[in-house]
């Protein structure tokens, strides 16, 4: 019923022949509420990964895996979020090609394509059907991935934030339910201190500083992120933009909480998970009565298909607007390039998902290629005093 009510949302909103504004910014008029639950489903698709490193390393999960993107978000929208909007263009490659040049602008566009693939959601929304239906994992990445490919054709960023609005009130019921039944069939706070050990309860968890700083910087993923710029673009007004990031940064705290508190109670609950990214499902399995189990796998399923389908759209059309069309003209087609791909796309993100099956190596390995090199990029270019030469 998820799968049908997403893409039936998707299509609605979807028109025939719409302008390149419209496909790809939804014509600049992005409204407030509509820019806090697109970008705040669409920035948090890792739930299974958050799982998994809170199983792993306890509250340090929230240290290094939450608080650096609260310092580089608020730096997003306290210097970038007005600047961005004001430039009424449509991705981080125009504004790079705008500064530094074609050259730099395709790099650019290529390292954003590696940034936002789908392939950690693709792979983590394959665990769970997989999970829930039996059938073989890259049969049920391949099938979740048709139901997010069906609504971009036609309806592009507005069909993508319509379903992304379905799903935020989605992902926030889910983790709504599981707590409390944590505290009634597991135990208190007290249960918790008494069952986990001491690294859960540091906020380090026994890693390296040099582990530490690397996630500590890949929290910078939020000054670079598409996601944030392409929102930025679509809003109505800067202030639309300024104050959708800042009311966005306090829903994230709250399910930052949810999420955290529900990944201790996994660990305290079940030792030697065989492989921890099952954490929040093994849990839901193990406490949730049938219904409220039903609830809290969607609200799993549509925190990961939000950015699921908004990163896939993304890649898209990075890859057939700023890619192809700069290798071979047809400004007039970029539309159709990137619908193009939407196909290219999906199909590496399940060969990435197949080679790399890790959600948080993912992260790991894409983030610390492409951060730095983008954040050099990006950011000098809103600042003329930052700016180098385009060599």
């Amino acid at each position: 019923l998820y799968f049908v009510a997403a893409v039936w949302i998707g299509f609605r909103s979807g028109r025939n022949d719409i302008s390149e504004a419209d496909y790809l910014v939804m014509g600049r008029r992005l409204t407030l509420p509509a820019f806090v639950a697109t970008l705040v489903s669409s920035f948090y698709g890792g739930i299974l990964g958050v799982g998994e490193f809170t199983y792993r390393y306890g509250i340090s999960s929230w240290f290094l895996n939450a608080f650096p993107y609260y310092i580089f978000i608020t730096l997003f929208a306290v210097f970038l979020a007005k600047k961005i909007r004001r430039t009424n263009l449509f991705t981080i490659a125009d504004k790079l090609d705008s500064v530094y040049g074609k050259n730099v602008s395709i790099l650019g566009a290529i390292l954003v394509f590696l940034l936002v693939t789908p392939a950690p959601y693709v792979f983590m929304l394959g665990i769970i059907t997989s999970m829930i239906f039996g059938f073989p994992l890259w049969i049920s990445m391949a099938a979740t991935l048709i139901f997010s490919i069906v609504f971009l054709f036609k309806g592009g960023l507005n069909a993508d934030v319509r379903v992304n609005t379905f799903e935020f009130i989605l992902m926030f019921v889910g983790f709504g339910i599981i707590i409390p039944f944590c505290f009634t069939q597991i135990g208190s706070f007290d249960y918790l201190s008494a069952n986990l050990p001491s690294n859960h309860l540091n906020f380090t968890g026994g890693n390296s500083v040099s582990y530490i700083l690397v996630w500590f910087f890949i929290g910078a993923w939020a000054i670079v992120d598409p996601a944030f710029h392409q929102r930025c673009y679509s809003a109505k007004s800067e202030r639309t933009a300024v104050r959708g990031v800042f009311i966005s940064l306090i829903f994230w705290f709250v399910f930052d909480a949810m999420t955290t508190l529900t990944g201790l109670y996994a660990f305290a609950s079940i030792k030697n998970i065989e492989d921890p990214v099952m954490a929040y499902p093994l849990l839901a399995q193990n406490i949730l009565p049938d219904f409220a189990k039903g609830f809290f796998f969607i609200g799993l399923i549509a925190t990961i298909m939000s950015t699921l389908h908004s990163n896939l759209f993304i890649s898209a059309t990075t890859l057939g607007r700023d890619i192809i069309v700069k290798f071979t003209g047809g400004k007039d087609k970029g539309n159709l390039y990137s619908k193009i791909g939407i196909f290219i796309t999906a199909f590496l993100s399940v060969i990435i998902a197949l080679l790399v099956p890790s959600v948080v190596q993912i992260w790991y390995l894409i983030g610390s290629l492409t951060i730095p090199a983008l954040i050099i990029g990006i950011v000098s270019s809103y600042f003329a005093k930052l700016q180098i030469n385009r060599n």
